[in-house]
């Protein structure tokens, strides 16, 4: 099966991305290495919420994109090549093709490096090197968006999150060929 999205990465810009995509209807999976660095943290600083494990809040980012429908998978992606009109995802335990690739790799350029995506310094203290995409997600290889701090934006779980929905607003937007809002109300 081909999705509309294929999501690398489940940390919270990751997981967010999914949860936007499934939510609009987009065919999701993530593949997920299960190496995000959130899984080691305490946070208190998370607008909304009063302290919680990053193990946690992983996990919930999960469980809300997966009551959408995307789908997740267990493996670290080894290849990026273009395929037809998308692409094709090769990971140790499968390859799985998509029309859009969101990269939210956190810290780890190597994918995105050997699939010849420009990368550049980063800016954010210990974070050597990042995907030089534009203000939209966009990375050097039409098609292939990047979000979270492998985007170059601020480690932080909330920064990161919220650039995973921005970019995951932006992939539904072209796939629909008009602007894609999201806004939930109160129910009566």
């Amino acid at each position: 099966m081909a999705y509309d999205i294929i999501i690398i990465g489940a940390g919270p810009a990751g997981a967010s991305a999914a949860l936007f995509s499934a939510k609009a209807g987009k065919s999701t999976l993530v593949i997920d290495s299960d190496q995000s660095v959130t899984k080691r943290a305490w946070i208190e600083n998370h607008y909304g919420v009063d302290g919680i494990t990053g193990p946690d809040l992983v996990e919930i980012g999960k469980k809300q994109a997966t009551k959408f429908g995307a789908e997740f998978v267990q493996g670290k992606a080894t290849q990026l090549n273009q395929a037809g009109d998308g692409f094709q995802v090769t990971t140790e335990n499968g390859t799985y093709e998509g029309k859009y690739v969101i990269l939210a790799t956190g810290l780890s350029v190597d994918l995105a490096e050997a699939s010849g995506i420009q990368t550049k310094p980063g800016t954010e203290p210990r974070i050597k090197t990042v995907v030089d995409a534009d203000a939209q997600g966009n990375t050097s290889l039409k098609g292939v968006w990047a979000a979270g701090t492998i985007a170059g934006v601020s480690m932080h779980t909330i920064v990161t999150a919220g650039d995973g929905a921005k970019v995951a607003i932006n992939v539904i937007s072209e796939l629909n060929g008009a602007r894609y809002v999201d806004h939930d109300v109160l129910k009566a």
